[in-house]
């Protein structure tokens, strides 16, 4: 399937929109996460993040209230990081709800109004960005923080 089709089957399929209306809003995501230019391309001719940002496009023309991303960009070349968390920034400024796995720690100090550290399945310590990152409490945050920061 090309990264239209992608787009567009689960919104005609499960939220009954005509192909027109799939259309009109995948090539509205696809500008917004800058790849209108790839609508006809197929993903595995995509790089990383032109996939990774397709999947967003993808996740988004459901209209979700809450987007979950789990290491978004674990699987990236360096320079193909920035890539997606401009996109994912964007989405958190115009209000898109997230929950978001990570190991970018300065995207989540920037982007997040509250950041959950949990070591082992275990929530460690929990807070706004600024008083997690500039003064953690528990121990197992302050060493992870110190070997990241």
């Amino acid at each position: 399937m090309t990264v239209l089709e992608n787009l567009i089957m689960a919104p005609m399929s499960l939220k009954g929109l005509s192909k027109a209306e799939a259309v009109n809003r995948a090539e509205k995501l696809l500008q917004k996460v800058g790849l209108i230019d790839k609508i006809d391309a197929w993903p595995s001719s995509l790089s990383g993040g032109q996939q990774q940002r397709v999947a967003i496009a993808r996740a988004l023309a459901m209209e979700p209230s809450i987007i979950l991303f789990d290491e978004p960009t674990s699987a990236l070349d360096p320079e193909l990081v920035g890539e997606v968390l401009a996109v994912m920034k964007q989405l958190a400024q115009e209000g898109m709800t997230m929950i978001i796995v990570t190991h970018e720690m300065g995207f989540a100090r920037e982007v997040a109004d509250r950041v959950i550290f949990i070591d082992q399945g275990v929530i460690q310590e929990q807070g706004v960005p600024a008083q997690l990152f500039s003064a953690p409490q528990n121990p197992r945050t302050q060493a992870f923080l110190s070997k990241v920061l």
